[in-house]
């Protein structure tokens, strides 16, 4: 009997190949890999019952777990762990670490042996962003693990995300009679975000996938902005680390964008920075660090990375989905930006997409506007819409996330593509995101303006820091608030615009969602419950 009739496939764990991808040749059978198992969560179902309880009370009503409870009781069994050991020893695989609060065990072995183990074939392919090891199809677990095993990430390493910015070049700058340029802290002043609060007690968490940032940079930047320059870490999950490249153009500009914003917004909170490599799993790796981060304990995390749902396995968006939703439980808010490459966000199918972890229902989706003011004043804002040409704001319904509970007095419209499926609604909030009307950072050296949902995700988390550190407890899980529990006065509706497939319009709506939030209102809401 062939080893594949043995094994069964493990759901959600067939892959495709990256569109554009040519087969180069086969890694060597010898050479040495490591590949993480994931393993399914003791008492999962009370999380879920938690965090739904919380989501029908104000902050000040909710219990949300310390880091030290959920490490005591919702880690993975000791038994479970022993059968993944020994399903490695059979396959001549050695365990390099066991994380129970994690659920995961990482194997370390040869090409072969794994693909022995896992009844998968593994091959070399080009790709526009580089060279990657690939499989397609489904990975193949012994029947008794098919409840335990919850994921198997690493065999194929391609990379998963892109950041989600936009450097503003000099030539659309002179092309646009309308272009100007806002620092971060004065974005938050035209957006009412509370005064007097600065972040102090508050930690920001920053995933990055990519690139790096110079301590040097960072001082010039909030010196000229006259505010101090925030405590910043660098925290380094799965070997990667602070690496600047040297290009603003590159993920750089990803890097410093997210510090420069969210520490303009909170400059007395840490601004924690967790760097990983782009692939899913050391995507799902940074999340879980900053999560049960004991030593820096954040309370808002920042994503500003993602791409579309169809490009991402269903084994690993449950188990994001399911970080979310620890994170959740555990009172951390998470802001994650929409996508730059409007309704279809980047697929060339035809279709409209919407970008994961963006779409998750346990994160803040935060799409893009364009802003324009006057003497301190709001005169518009417009759905951020420069294609063909330019970027534009993500936003839809999502294929693979049923509607949320919280979400169902929202009126969002089936999707526009065939079958009009009904799906959880992307996204969540908007801010200023078009880069003609961008946020003057620093980075590499150079003075740059840089637009995109990246900017918006960091703006967002700045704002619950403060929110956090006003109200003396965390915020936590922002959905079900925003959606069912405080009034309506504290968005701007943003009813002009669209981004391809979906148009903006009055109340909830695929460009915009709710709107823009009025920071100060916001806080008087949750503070007055």
């Amino acid at each position: 009997m062939s080893s594949s009739m043995q094994k069964i496939p493990l759901a959600g764990s067939e892959r495709s190949l990256l569109s554009g991808s040519s087969l180069i040749g086969s890694p060597e059978p010898n050479e040495q890999i490591e590949v993480t198992v994931l393993v399914r969560r003791m008492s999962s179902q009370e999380i879920t019952d938690r965090v739904e309880q919380n989501s029908r009370q104000f902050p000040s009503n909710r219990r949300h777990l310390t880091r030290e409870e959920f490490s005591s009781k919702y880690g993975c069994s000791t038994e479970d762990l022993a059968k993944i050991e020994a399903f490695a020893h059979k396959h001549n695989l050695k365990v390099v670490k066991k994380n129970a609060l994690h659920c995961t065990v990482v194997l370390s072995g040869t090409v072969d042996s794994f693909c022995k183990a896992f009844d998968i074939k593994l091959a070399l392919y080009r790709h526009p962003e580089g060279t990657y090891r690939g499989r397609t199809g489904p990975v193949h677990i012994p029947p008794e693990l098919s409840q335990i095993v919850q994921g198997v990430f690493g065999l194929d390493n391609r990379p998963q995300t892109r950041p989600h910015f936009r450097r503003l070049k000099e030539k659309e700058s002179k092309k646009s009679s309308s272009h100007v340029s806002y620092e971060p802290n004065e974005l938050a002043t035209l957006y009412d975000f509370p005064r007097g609060l600065d972040g102090s007690g508050q930690s920001v968490a920053i995933i990055e996938l990519g690139g790096g940032y110079s301590t040097a940079d960072l001082q010039a930047y909030f010196e000229k902005l006259g505010i101090g320059m925030p405590k910043v870490l660098a925290v380094s999950v799965d070997n990667a680390r602070n690496n600047p490249t040297g290009s603003p153009d590159g993920p750089d500009g990803e890097v410093m964008l997210d510090i420069e914003v969210a520490g303009s917004v909170a400059p007395r909170a840490n601004i924690i920075v967790y760097f990983a490599p782009n692939t899913d799993i050391g995507f799902l790796d940074a999340i879980n660090t900053a999560i049960h981060d004991t030593a820096n304990k954040p309370s808002v995390i920042s994503i500003s990375w993602g791409s579309d749902e169809s490009s991402w396995t269903t084994q690993a968006q449950n188990a994001f989905n399911q970080v979310f939703q620890n994170a959740s439980a555990l009172g951390i808010t998470v802001c994650a930006a929409a996508g730059d490459n409007g309704s279809s966000d980047g697929v060339s199918d035809g279709h409209a997409h919407v970008d994961f972890p963006a779409s998750s229902p346990y994160v803040l989706g935060c799409g893009g506007t364009r802003l324009n003011s006057s003497h301190g004043k709001i005169v518009n804002e417009v759905v951020w819409n420069d294609l063909p040409f330019g970027g534009a704001t993500g936003g839809g319904i999502s294929d693979v996330f049923d509607p949320p509970v919280w979400q169902s007095g929202a009126n969002v419209p089936p999707s526009s593509n065939p079958g009009g499926h009904k799906g959880r609604g992307v996204p969540d909030v908007a801010g200023d995101a078009d880069p003609i009307t961008g946020y003057d950072v620093l980075v590499d050296g150079k003075n740059s303006v840089i637009g995109g949902t990246s900017a918006v995700a960091p703006l967002y988390a700045g704002l619950v820091a403060i929110i956090n550190q006003g109200l003396g407890h965390q915020v936590g899980y922002l959905n079900p608030l925003l959606y069912t529990k405080v009034p309506s006065s504290i968005f701007t509706d943003i009813i002009d615009g669209n981004n391809g497939s979906y148009k903006a319009g009055k109340g909830w709506d695929a460009c915009t969602g709710l709107g823009r939030i009025d920071g100060t209102k916001l806080f008087n809401a949750l503070k007055a419950n």
